[in-house]
């Protein structure tokens, strides 16, 4: 009976742990930058590659990437508010990519790699508002700002081997010449927010 009890317990536990996190959705070019971004903060419990805002159920990469289904690269961020706010999040995203430039991030263009900020209930729409006018007020960007504001539908996870992609693959040229230089632009600036 103890035994059962303590399984309910620690059951009852992880459920109420569970409540107390949050999911942000955020698109700003490939997914693989915005990943390893934030896989890095303390407070961030995960953050899974997708596609979300478009058209199509269950799109592949191939889909996607082929600019036709209306879906963006994104990232689920599953994080702690008691660890790292929704701001915080904000703020980074608003720092490791370019959201002022229309349906592209560097070499990568179309409509997948749009900056785009997804909302789950009102709270989040007007934090992300927030966020956008603080950042167009805080002249770190040349230009108006462009990232598109919509509520979450659905979240679809990418296939596995884009899980983790610059963790796995730092070696390949895109990692390197890419993401590597986000990643150690974000952790100068946030060095107190890293785990």
């Amino acid at each position: 009976m103890r035994v059962l009890l303590l399984l309910l317990f620690a059951l009852t536990s992880e459920s109420l742990m569970a409540q107390n996190k949050e999911k942000l959705v955020l698109g700003g070019g490939c997914f693989w930058c915005l990943e390893a971004v934030y896989e890095e903060l303390k407070g961030v419990e995960s953050a899974v590659s997708g596609y979300a805002g478009g058209a199509v159920a269950n799109p592949t990469y191939k889909q996607v990437t082929g600019g036709k289904t209306g879906h963006a690269e994104v990232v689920e961020v599953t994080f702690d508010p008691a660890i790292i706010s929704r701001d915080k999040l904000l703020e980074v995203f608003f720092t490791i990519h370019d959201p002022t430039t229309l349906n592209r991030q560097g070499n990568d263009v179309g409509p997948q790699y749009r900056s785009i900020a997804f909302f789950s209930n009102e709270e989040q729409k007007a934090a992300i508002e927030k966020a956008i006018a603080a950042t167009a007020a805080s002249g770190e960007w040349r230009g108006p700002l462009v990232t598109e504001v919509q509520p979450l539908t659905v979240f679809y996870p990418a296939e596995d081997y884009h899980q983790q992609y610059f963790e796995l693959n730092g070696e390949q040229p895109y990692c390197s010449l890419v993401i590597a230089p986000k990643v150690a632009k974000f952790k100068k600036r946030f060095a107190a927010d890293l785990k």
